[in-house]
């Protein structure tokens, strides 16, 4: 195996590790391991190495120590390849319980080689939680569910290791796995938002943590494209903007972290920010960044105080309105060149922004939309700046969000000296951008770039079509959307019910491990409090996205739901959309309500109608790997719940070849 594909520590047949001594072993070890060894990992190693060579004396095969998992940041204790069963084990040295946090672990390392692992997608896999002082416990050998091979976690002591082992491999003898072709398997990894961030702000590159499959223009390919446009916009002393577009969860944010990332250099004056309007994302990425920061110096043994992590990780994600409210005070440029506005589209109007600043900021003769302001603040540099916007179609929520191409107005009303490189899709429907563009389309700085489009939706590695499937169905193009749902029902599965329970019960069968489900719903779902569903009270996202199962307050306990505005930009592995009268089928097209008092009033500005499709939009391309749907029943005795506002709803999805549960 070549040194660029080795993922672990150590390797070899299970003959060569049985005739090696114990402290080879441990040498080879701690040599590939980068950081100082502390005395409790030597003494685990150690212990691991003694029992295993005991236990596997007879068999053929091969061992991997610490083998990598490079999407979640963490390795394996040890990988087996016995037979045609890859063992996945994970030590304990000297626990007496089998923690759920454990087996949630080891399920997670099974998972991931199972879902991006080349040649492990097909093999039977087997995780283990070994605790080596725990008591013996009784073990079933089945599959965790019927659409793969993975089997249910086993637990164990060190007695019964060897036991459960041989067990596994007298039920499977399948074609015995080629070690040195498992070995050269390609790891694809499609990490959540919040995995890749951690992986970036940890020194790794988005190669290591992105796809890199043929049907996608590759991450890297337009990080690259904007790397080459900020290198010449410095080395030329020029300003430059560039629109980068992709359809929902096909990594935009992720490109803008990693620019971000890769363009701080202190030494050289090189600043980056990484900017975004989407308060949830940002706090949830704080967070997340600055408790996996604490927990890598814990582990390495430094101490780091969790407030210290947060301060740093503020310079690295801001807010964008913070950004824009130092800047309305502070007349100079800005200390960073290079600026990202992640969800770009979202950013206000001049309407929105000229009341903000009237009744928040006591400047009644503002005059410039947001986007005209941030790339002024940027034009205060004397020599060169890079503005990068990210953009998502059908994505404007909020009231009084101004599309991309107030952006495009503000270059050609104020900076027409801006070195404009726009993406070949800017000019799709769902961007909005179209009319405005043909304003600028003869402009000999602008430049037309493929790769400053991502068209692969990387959320869901299961099916990259959900997203067109939801398109398609909110455009109500029924034969598009039944065959576009007959593709993808296999890999991600969509199923519909009537009942929250039932589809409570859906989701927790379906998630394994540590994999994150939750229930999202409209903000305008107002009716949904008779099945104890209230959108009124505001959650805490990041205790809802980052805290575990144990905690009342996380998406797991299914009690507390988010909205479009807690869950943009972000993903959940399983998700329950519940689905309110507030955007309802008929005959005639979508009906558009709003809840006010006692009864649904119809929506009549387009703006506004608008604005709920894109909500169902958002909330119906959060899943990474399955959804269910629930259209209550109505109640003949509630006015504001009658059944003709929800079954129309639930008769076109089932018509459109949902399972119904």
């Amino acid at each position: 195996m070549s040194l660029s594909m080795k993922r672990d520590y150590y390797s070899n047949t299970i003959a060569n590790f049985l005739e090696a001594s114990p402290q080879a072993v441990l040498g080879e070890l701690a040599t590939a391991n980068a950081f100082p060894l502390e005395q409790t990992q030597r003494d685990a190693w150690l212990e691991e190495i003694t029992i295993l060579q005991s236990l596997l004396i007879g068999q053929n095969g091969s061992i991997y120590f610490e083998y990598a998992i490079p999407r979640m940041g963490k390795r394996i204790d040890v990988v087996l390849l016995l037979g045609s069963v890859i063992f996945v084990i994970e030590f304990k040295v000297g626990g007496r319980e089998y923690l759920s946090s454990s087996i949630d672990q080891v399920v997670d390392y099974a998972l991931d080689l199972l879902n991006f692992h080349e040649t492990s997608h097909h093999r039977i896999i087997a995780p283990i939680l070994v605790a080596t002082h725990a008591d013996e416990v009784d073990c079933r050998i089945q599959f965790s569910n019927g659409e793969d091979r993975l089997l249910q976690p086993s637990k164990c002591n060190t007695s019964t290791l060897l036991i459960l082992i041989n067990a596994i491999l007298n039920v499977f003898k399948d074609d015995k796995i080629d070690p040195m072709q498992w070995e050269q398997g390609r790891y694809s990894p499609t990490p959540t938002i919040i995995e890749a961030a951690m992986a970036l702000y940890n020194g790794h590159s988005v190669k290591e943590i992105s796809r890199s499959d043929a049907s996608a223009i590759n991450l890297s390919e337009t990080s690259d494209a904007i790397a080459e446009i900020i290198q010449n916009s410095r080395e030329r002393k020029q300003k430059s903007i560039c629109f980068v577009t992709g359809v929902p969860g096909a990594g935009k944010t992720l490109v803008g972290l990693n620019i971000a990332t890769n363009h701080i250099d202190k030494d050289n004056d090189l600043y980056s920010v990484f900017l975004s309007g989407n308060g949830p994302l940002v706090d949830i990425l704080r967070e997340a960044l600055a408790r996996d920061k604490v927990r890598f110096n814990k582990e390495k043994g430094m101490k780091t105080k969790l407030g210290e992590a947060r301060r740093d990780v503020k310079l690295f994600i801001q807010n964008v309105h913070h950004f824009r409210d130092e800047y309305l005070m502070d007349m100079g440029a800005p200390l960073e060149h290079v600026a990202l506005f992640d969800e770009a589209q979202r950013a206000w109007n001049l309407q929105q922004t000229a009341n903000f600043m009237q009744r928040k900021k006591g400047r009644p003769n503002f005059n410039q939309s947001e986007p005209e302001f941030l790339i002024s603040c940027l034009d205060r540099h004397s020599d060169w700046a890079v503005v990068v916007c990210l953009v998502g179609g059908g994505q404007e929520i909020n009231t009084g969000e101004a599309g991309i191409s107030e952006w495009i107005e503000s270059l050609n009303r104020t900076y027409q000296d801006w070195h404009i490189y726009i993406s070949s899709r800017l000019t799709d429907s769902e961007y909005g951008a179209g009319k405005v563009l043909k304003q600028i389309q003869n402009y000999s700085k602008v430049i037309t770039k493929d790769e400053l489009h991502l068209s692969v939706s990387m959320r869901s590695f299961r099916s990259e079509k959900v997203s067109l499937l939801v398109k398609q169905l909110l455009d109500l193009e029924n034969k598009e959307a039944k065959i576009t749902l007959q593709d993808i029902s296999l890999k991600f599965p969509i199923v519909i019910t009537r009942d929250i329970n039932t589809a409570k019960k859906w989701l927790k069968d379906k998630a394994r491990g540590s994999e994150r489900y939750g229930i999202v719903v409209s903000s305008q779902a107002y009716r949904l409090k008779p099945h104890a569903i209230d959108v009124r009270p505001e959650i805490d996202p990041i205790h809802w996205f980052l805290d575990g199962k144990e905690d009342t307050r996380s998406s797991y306990y299914l009690e507390d739901v988010a909205t479009e505005f807690q869950v943009q930009g972000l993903e959940l592995d399983w998700t329950c959309v519940v689905w309110d009268a507030d955007f309802r089928y008929s005959p005639f097209g979508w009906e558009h309500r709003s809840f006010v008092g006692d009864r649904w009033n119809a929506i009549r500005k387009p703006e506004r109608q608008s604005y709920l499709k894109n909500a169902y939009r958002v909330l119906l391309t959060r899943a990474r790997q399955g959804m269910v749907i629930v259209v209550p029943d109505g109640d003949e005795e509630d006015p504001t719940r009658k059944a003709e506002y929800y079954d129309p709803t639930f008769e076109y999805l089932a018509k459109i070849g949902f399972s119904i549960i």
